[in-house]
C-alpha cells in the first residue's frame, strides 16, 4: 500500500508554476527545437528521413508526392500537424 506524507509544505503557487514551467520549457527546447550534436538533425527531420526510407524514396526510383510522405510521417511518427512536416521537407 502506498504511504502518503503526513504534513504539507507551504509553497508559493507562483514560484512553483515558474519553476515547473521553466523545467518543462527547457526540456522541450533541448528535446525538439535544438538539433542533435551527433548528426545535426531535429527529431522531425529524422522522422521524415526514416519515412522516406521506409517508402523506398531513393534518387533512382520513381518520385513520391510530398503529401504521401507527410501523411506517413503524421500517421506513424509525428502526430502533431502537417505544417511542421511540410516545412521540414521544403527546408531539407
Amino acid at each position: 500500500m502506498t504511504q502518503f506524507a503526513k504534513e504539507t509544505l507551504p509553497i508559493s503557487l507562483e514560484e512553483e508554476m515558474r519553476h515547473s514551467y521553466l523545467d518543462y520549457a527547457m526540456s522541450v527546447i533541448v528535446g525538439r527545437a535544438l538539433p542533435d550534436a551527433r548528426d545535426g538533425l531535429k527529431p522531425v527531420h529524422r522522422r521524415v528521413l526514416y519515412a522516406m526510407h521506409e517508402l523506398s524514396n531513393d534518387w533512382n526510383r520513381a518520385y513520391k508526392k510530398s503529401a504521401r510522405i507527410v501523411g506517413d510521417v503524421i500517421g506513424k511518427y509525428h502526430p502533431h500537424g502537417d505544417t511542421a512536416v511540410y516545412d521540414t521537407i521544403v527546408r531539407m
